[in-house]
């Protein structure tokens, strides 16, 4: 029933934690589980998040150690809206609070160079892009350069300003 909210929440939590926008998350989540569990669910949750946060700070691999701890994070807000499923409002509003800060979706950067007639096939976020720079393919080359450089007797450029 909740299992899409359980899901944003945690990949928002564990997303945030070692970016700039960890004390805010950190202070909602704390916030979060004291208004629905109470002071002492409030600090146990404090302590967890601080030693999660701990953990993908030191971590050579920051990424790697936030896709272990997240498992556990769906643990505790799925049990957070079995016990009240009156949170749910608030738990969707948290992650949309916090996601856009500390979103741990990947950001594509993709430099690509195509020179001397080359093709570049690129796949990025699941679009395919084709881009074909120059007139003739591939195959229609051939090793001797256009009529217009073997009278002009250019040799050094070899076409490549076509």
């Amino acid at each position: 029933m909740f299992e899409d909210l359980v899901l944003a929440g945690g990949t928002a939590v564990v997303g945030a934690m070692a970016t700039d926008s960890w004390t805010l998350a950190r202070a909602r989540v704390a916030e979060l589980f004291r208004r629905h569990g109470g002071e002492g669910r409030q600090q146990a949750i404090e302590g967890q998040l601080d030693s999660n946060a701990a953990l993908v700070a030191e971590a050579e691999d920051g990424d790697e150690v936030r896709q272990t701890l997240l498992p556990l994070w769906h643990l505790e807000l799925r049990s957070l809206l079995r016990r009240d499923p009156a949170a749910a409002e608030e738990l969707r509003a948290l992650v949309e609070e916090i996601r856009p800060a500390g979103n741990s979706e990947p950001k594509w950067v993709q430099d690509v160079v195509v020179r001397d007639n080359g093709k570049a096939y690129l796949v990025q976020g699941g679009n395919i892009v084709n881009h074909h720079h120059g007139i003739e393919s591939a195959t229609d080359r051939t090793a001797e350069p256009p009529q217009s450089e073997r009278e002009s007797g250019s040799e050094g450029a070899g076409g490549a300003a076509r």
